[in-house]
């Protein structure tokens, strides 16, 4: 059977409706306007980088924990800590102005004093007692942006939307982290996307403190017994130690002024971490509820 004669108001139509579907898709430009030849625009002050498990644990999150103590007796050092979850509870930056020891003579002192549930010591300082890096605490910045050396090739910070991040010092703007909320320079960045940094120092021995976060909402600060860096990076890497894998950790201030309270109110504590030896320091972490 031979095809049926198509209408004649069809045969006027079709064509009309095949023409657009062939013609390349070009966005509308208005008549004063040319296309831009320009570069694209300037990445973000604080560039995150995309993190492996990230979009996975924002996707699934986690159910809320209280914060708990860890305890760790491994092969490579002895390990002490809080886990806790950024949804119900945050770090927050104490500082001495006056110098070290003018305040709290230990993170113990720290705590207490400003109803933490935890306190950990931060960042490095100088001989003269001055924050050697950036360091922000309620919104106000103390010390200068370390630009040079590897104690300040890394960097906490919390937004002033509440939003916590450990980033590398190439992806920070120094104004921007000025703006911030808290912010605490230290250094060097141990675990970054879930590996351990290369080139770490593998032949000092000293005792540990560091800041640990699986790319989502959970956190670690903890002390360690004496480790030189590199087996620090590669024991944290390798395992779930924290009680999750993680994604970025950063290294603190050391050796005897690594210093670590942690308050009867966290589960499994309370307990305290310090030598008598040790020295008092500038700035301490504490944790406290949201």
């Amino acid at each position: 059977m031979g095809n049926p004669i198509m209408p004649l108001p069809m045969r006027f139509l079709l064509p009309l409706l095949l023409i657009p579907s062939c013609t390349p898709y070009e966005p509308a430009t208005a008549p004063h306007q040319k296309k831009s030849t320009s570069a694209p625009p300037a990445p973000a002050s604080i560039t995150p980088t995309p993190i492996t498990e990230a979009s996975k644990i924002l996707e699934h999150p986690q159910p809320l924990t209280a914060p708990t103590l860890v305890v760790r007796n491994l092969p490579e050092f002895n390990l002490e800590g809080v886990a806790f979850d950024s949804r119900t509870h945050r770090l927050r930056v104490v500082d001495q102005t006056n110098g070290p020891g003018t305040r709290f003579l230990d993170a113990a002192e720290a705590g207490t004093s400003n109803n933490a549930l935890a306190a950990i010591n931060a960042g490095f300082f100088t001989p003269e007692g001055e924050p050697l890096g950036l360091l922000t605490s309620k919104g106000k910045s103390s010390g200068s942006w370390n630009s040079a050396t590897s104690i300040g090739s890394a960097l906490w910070h919390e937004s002033h939307s509440g939003i916590s991040r450990i980033s590398r010092r190439s992806e920070t703007n120094p104004a921007t982290a000025k703006q911030m909320r808290e912010s605490l320079q230290s250094g060097p960045m141990l675990i970054d996307r879930g590996h351990a940094v290369s080139g770490l120092e593998s032949d000092k021995t000293s005792a540990r403190s560091f800041i640990a976060w699986d790319g989502g909402t959970r956190w670690f600060i903890g002390r360690t017994s004496p480790c030189p860096l590199n087996t620090l990076a590669a024991t944290l890497a390798s395992g779930k130690h924290c009680g999750w894998k993680i994604q970025r950790a950063m290294n603190l201030d050391g050796g005897r002024s690594s210093d670590l309270w942690i308050s009867s109110r966290v589960s499994g504590g309370p307990l305290t971490s310090r030598p008598p030896w040790n020295r008092p320091v500038r700035n301490f972490l504490i944790l406290v509820p949201r």
